[in-house]
């Protein structure tokens, strides 16, 4: 992994005001000479070609006295600009990176291994960052303005994008960027990154092969997308599968599959499509895998409703720290719609509809890991019960600080969804990773 302060040899005279100046000069200049609007329609490499001849006539015709590495540099910048997203293109062609992180013209900040670095990139103002967050949101059908100034976006490989601008944003445009790797991870390499033990991975693919319904619980960062699509890589591809996002982020391999993205309210504050319209609308498409990429609000009573209905296998993620707070969370979503249900009535529901609560957890070192495969069995009273199957253990952590634990099965033996394993016949492959992981075959 090379080290942040490298990422930019010429970083020297790029940041210099001298190399700025001439920067700003040589682009009005580059204006002036093409149809920007035309060269936004070309092949990429063609119009890159065509600005990097442009560029070097200029930079001879005002007989500029730079080196070839700041040249180059130059040419590259200015690329970036009028076709790309400016100082952002060498940080979203890392694949090792996890978030960007824009706060103004400032030096910008991104995650490596579960840690924050500072770089030595930066925008040269906030009018060219405010340009890059307009040129990234336009691209699917949104705006971001004084009169719209927070916005939800995604890039063309679904990374996740959020942009706010002034007058909120004190000092400048905040953009952060969710980096979505090129490599789709699967459930093989979470354990090979110790994310999950080998035997917890076999449960987590027969309860996605089995249509358990399933809720995914964590933190922020803590990977719940990501395992959302490891789990659908499960699911059998004659099956109809609709997704509904925010922001379309998941990227499912069947090919039947379809979309559903909410929309804004206009300027004027109307046509506003909410995540509970698409939901309570997907209902209507026949389908028989319902997909959730968040679930925030009162949209979770009509997920439940779908997954009481027919609609086995749906999945959801929420924002929750545990697998008993992901259901008091549920419980409060219901509530902040204004549905008036009694709380006995409001939990039954649950209990109806979720199956397996997963939960991804952040750890301090900056490390995923799966921490509980909890199964939803019924109520006691007024209390929701659950089982835990799997749990992850911290031992301690290492010379390095970095945690050291073991996933470990909690001795359940035939978990409440083993007779819908038979109905697909994986009990034997379930009994079989329940066993292994009692006898000890456990990842650290």
């Amino acid at each position: 992994m090379a080290p942040v302060r490298e990422l930019r040899p010429e970083k020297k005279a790029a940041n210099s005001g001298k190399y700025q100046d001439l920067k700003r000069q040589i682009f009005a200049a580059l204006v002036d000479a093409i149809d920007v609007s035309v060269i936004s329609t070309m092949d990429p490499d063609d119009a890159r070609q065509e600005i990097v001849g442009i560029v070097t006539e200029i930079i001879g015709a005002k007989k500029v006295q730079i080196s070839i590495v700041e040249q180059d540099a130059l040419v590259k910048e200015i690329c970036d600009d009028v076709l790309g997203y400016g100082p952002l293109e060498q940080l979203l062609a890392r694949d090792d990176i996890a978030d960007i992180m824009v706060n103004g013209c400032d030096p910008i900040f991104i995650e490596v291994g579960g840690k924050v670095q500072e770089t030595d990139i930066r925008f040269h103002s906030n009018d060219q960052l405010l340009n890059v967050c307009q040129r990234i949101v336009s691209k699917v059908g949104r705006r971001v303005d004084e009169a719209s100034p927070i916005c939800d976006a995604r890039l063309e490989d679904g990374s996740r994008v959020n942009v706010i601008a002034p007058p909120l944003a004190i000092h400048g445009p905040s953009l952060t960027i969710r980096k979505f790797k090129k490599d789709k991870l699967t459930l093989d390499q979470l354990v090979r990154f110790g994310a999950i033990s080998p035997e917890g991975a076999t449960i987590l693919e027969i309860i996605g092969r089995v249509r358990c319904n399933v809720i995914i619980s964590g933190g922020t960062g803590s990977g719940k997308t990501t395992l959302l699509n490891c789990l659908t890589r499960y699911i059998d591809p004659d099956e109809r599968i609709i997704t509904c996002e925010d922001s379309a982020e998941l990227q499912l391999q069947q090919r039947h599959v379809v979309s559903l993205e909410t929309r804004p309210p206009n300027i004027e504050g109307e046509g506003e499509i909410t995540m509970r319209h698409l939901v309570k609308n997907c209902l209507r498409m026949r389908p028989e895998r319902i997909i959730v990429g968040e679930v925030r609000g009162p949209e979770v009573f009509d997920l439940l409703q779908a997954m009481n209905t027919g609609h086995d296998g749906s999945m959801g993620t929420i924002h929750s720290n545990s697998p008993r707070e992901c259901l008091k969370r549920m419980e409060s979503m219901i509530a902040m719609g204004g549905f008036t249900l009694p709380a006995t009535t409001v939990r039954e529901i649950i209990v109806g509809s979720v199956d397996v609560i997963i939960q991804a957890t952040r750890l301090r070192d900056g490390s995923r890991r799966i921490t509980h495969i909890t199964e939803v069995l019924g109520m006691e009273g007024d209390v929701i019960t659950t089982q835990d199957l799997f749990v992850y253990d911290i031992l301690g952590e290492d010379a390095k600080g970095k945690i050291v634990g073991k996933h470990r099965s909690t001795g359940v033996g035939r978990p409440a969804f083993w007779e819908r394993a038979r109905y697909y016949n994986e009990e034997k492959r379930l009994a079989a990773a329940l066993d292994a992981a009692e006898k000890g075959g456990l990842a650290a």
